[in-house]
């Protein structure tokens, strides 16, 4: 299916210098502010009391929202758990407050402006288990980027392996350094859209290889510059239709979403825009760049042995 096709091929690679620097800078960028600015984590991995709360009517989670920041706990998340009446709460760990009385203030709080709040359960996270959840959170990166790789050189060639796991970890690390500029919270759902991007951007790169691929059997007498632009060219439509409908889905969580899935959602926008540049612009320069040839790819075919004349 098209919604539209090119007559001529656009010359991405002509645009591959302009775009390597882009690149560049935006990832160094990128670890420049993880480094300097470190991540907004939640509790998921720093620790802190987790509350669960119930109210007779559905809960204004705003409302309780303000109500904790008027408490000097601004920084707490709500969200809805199961039902609309049932509210759960993370707070970050206070010093010189115990588990214990962070939530009985929270509850005094709460029923001061509505008596029929009951407390369900307390639960306290220990830092401890946050650092597990951050070691095995990176471990699981590094696994899949693995397996990408694996993949890929085993579907196509060790330079297309390459060059997609740089394209991947480039849309990885952008999108975390945009969580480290801004400070916005860095929680197990982010991780898991940047997991989820992961895969979703090497099977837009795998779209575009196979398509090179293809090309150099057809197109014989091409440079790879003509290969590599005519196999982007020729995925452009598929790119937008699926990209597109993807995007839209993610908007709504964006909007609809609530509190919940609002980082998740803007941590998965980020990565599907660079998602769809990394893998034209960044990928398809790099395998360039190792030199990829048609015998990379297509065997050559075998010459009959001749003879004494005749043919073997």
């Amino acid at each position: 299916m098209e919604f539209f096709r090119f007559n001529r091929d656009i010359p991405f690679m002509s645009w591959r210098r302009p775009g390597a620097v882009i690149s560049i800078v935006t990832f160094i960028l990128s670890v420049y502010f993880i480094a300097v600015n470190g991540l907004n984590l939640n509790v998921d991995f720093t620790g802190g009391t987790v509350l669960e709360v119930s109210y007779s009517e559905a809960a204004d989670l705003e409302k309780i929202r303000t109500i904790l920041a008027e408490q000097d706990m601004p920084d707490a998340s709500v969200q809805n758990f199961g039902t609309s009446r049932d509210v759960l709460i993370r707070l970050p760990i206070k010093p010189a407050v115990s588990s214990a009385q962070l939530s009985e203030i929270v509850l005094t709080a709460l029923r001061q402006a509505d008596s029929s709040v009951e407390m369900k359960r307390v639960e306290f996270v220990g830092p401890q288990v946050g650092a597990e959840l951050l070691e095995n959170g990176a471990l699981a990166l590094l696994f899949v980027s693995l397996g990408i790789v694996a993949y890929l050189a085993m579907r196509f060639e060790w330079k297309f392996g390459v060059a997609g796991i740089i394209a991947n970890l480039h849309d990885v690390v952008i999108i975390v350094g945009c969580f480290a500029f801004f400070q916005w919270e860095f929680s197990l759902t982010v991780l898991a859209a940047i997991l989820a991007i992961l895969g979703y951007s090497v099977n837009e790169s795998v779209i575009i290889f196979d398509r090179i691929r293809e090309n150099f059997r057809k197109m014989r007498g091409a440079t790879i510059t003509q290969v590599i632009d005519s196999a982007i060219t020729q995925t452009m439509s598929r790119t937008v239709i699926t990209h597109g409908c993807t995007q839209m889905v993610v908007i709504a969580m964006f909007l609809f979403g609530g509190e919940t899935l609002h980082y998740f959602s803007l941590a998965l926008t980020i990565g599907i825009l660079f998602g769809i540049y990394s893998s034209i612009m960044v990928g398809s320069s790099i395998i360039m760049l190792l030199g990829v040839k048609r015998e990379d790819l297509v065997k050559p075919e075998k010459k009959p042995l001749e003879n004494d004349g005749a043919v073997v």
